[in-house]
Formats: structure tokens, C-alpha cells, sequence
């Protein structure tokens, strides 16, 4: 039983960090209410955007991000398996957070932290197909889950199979299923395009 009180602890600590509402906290900082009545009522950066507020949504993204990479990096010093336990549990915390009553963001952000953590090679590839991909279509949750299936198979492919490209695929999964909504949008068309007013 020992041995799994490391691996608990990783995840319970990646939780913890992962669940941290960074765009609610902002908002409700900057005197802009509470994020979840505006737009989709997501607590991510794409909703704090819609507060008017690049500078929030700017910050939201990059907290969002480094919550993830930072549960890999510190969990990681204590072994590699610590860190792929802590990232699962901060993509977790960030869609699932207790505080929150377990409905908590879509987890882009919070992946792309934890894919950096990984390998920033395959962190930048990840970027370049939500760029393009938003550029050719201006879908944000297009690009987001083709950016998240892209990842899983790089990180295969640079590497080799491993634990990171198994975490990975489980996570764009989870990804997939945080946007069924969206998905049912871009299948009728009814999706709202970046820019767009909502």
C-alpha cells in the first residue's frame, strides 16, 4: 500500500492546482461579475473574452496553462510517473473542480500547460494546428479538438509509443466529450465563429 501513496498524492495534488477557477477568480477581481452568466458560461478564456477584456482572457489562458505544466514539473521531480499522475489530475481539477460544483472549464488551456511540460515540440505543433486551423475556419472549438487529436499522435510519433501518448488520447477524449455541444453546432452550423458576436 505505500507504493500507491506517492502516486495518490500526485494526482490529489494536480487536482488541487488543476482546479483552481483562474477566469472566474479574474473576473470577479476586475468587478466584471461572475464569467458562467455571460456567453457559454464557461469559466475559460474564450468565455472571459467575451467580458470584453483581452488582457483577463490573455491572463486566464496563461494561468490555465501554467497550472498544468506546473502539476507535471513539480510532481516530475519525484519521478516521471509522479508527473503524468499530477497533469492527469490538473486536467481533472480544471474540469471537474469541486469548488465549482464539478462543472468547470473545457480544458484546452489546462492541456496545452500539460502537453508543454511534456515536450515544448510537440506543445508548438499542438499551436500551429489550432492557428491554422482557426485562421482557415474561425472556429475556436474546431481548432481546439483538432489541435488536441494532432497532439496524441506527435508526441507518438517524436517519441515513440509511451504513457505521454496514451495520457494524452485519454484526455483529448475527455476534450471531445467537454464540447459535445459544440460539436452539435459545427454539425448543424450554428457554431459561433471567433469574432463573432455572441
Amino acid at each position: 500500500m505505500a507504493f500507491y501513496w506517492p502516486l495518490l498524492a500526485a494526482l490529489v495534488f494536480g487536482y488541487v492546482l488543476g482546479s483552481i477557477p483562474f477566469g472566474l477568480l479574474l473576473t470577479r477581481a476586475a468587478g466584471l461579475g461572475d464569467v458562467r452568466q455571460i456567453g457559454s458560461g464557461n469559466i475559460g478564456a474564450t468565455n472571459v473574452l467575451r467580458t470584453g477584456n483581452k488582457g483577463l482572457a490573455a491572463a486566464t489562458l496563461l494561468l490555465d496553462m501554467l497550472k498544468g505544466t506546473a502539476a507535471v514539473l513539480v510532481a516530475g521531480l519525484w519521478g516521471p510517473d509522479l508527473g503524468l499522475l499530477a497533469g492527469l489530475g490538473a486536467f481533472l481539477g480544471h474540469l471537474f473542480p469541486v469548488w465549482l460544483g464539478f462543472r468547470g472549464g473545457k480544458g484546452v488551456a489546462t492541456y496545452l500547460g500539460v502537453l508543454a511540460a511534456f515536450s515544448w515540440q510537440v506543445a508548438l505543433i499542438f499551436a500551429a494546428v489550432w492557428l491554422l486551423v482557426a485562421l482557415a475556419t474561425r472556429y475556436s472549438s474546431l481548432s481546439a479538438l483538432l489541435a488536441t487529436v494532432a497532439a496524441p499522435l506527435a508526441m507518438w510519433f517524436v517519441y515513440g509509443s509511451g504513457d505521454r501518448a496514451v495520457l494524452l488520447a485519454l484526455m483529448t477524449l475527455l476534450v471531445f466529450w467537454k464540447h459535445r455541444a459544440n460539436i452539435s453546432r459545427l454539425i448543424a452550423g450554428t457554431e459561433s465563429r471567433i469574432g463573432a458576436a455572441k
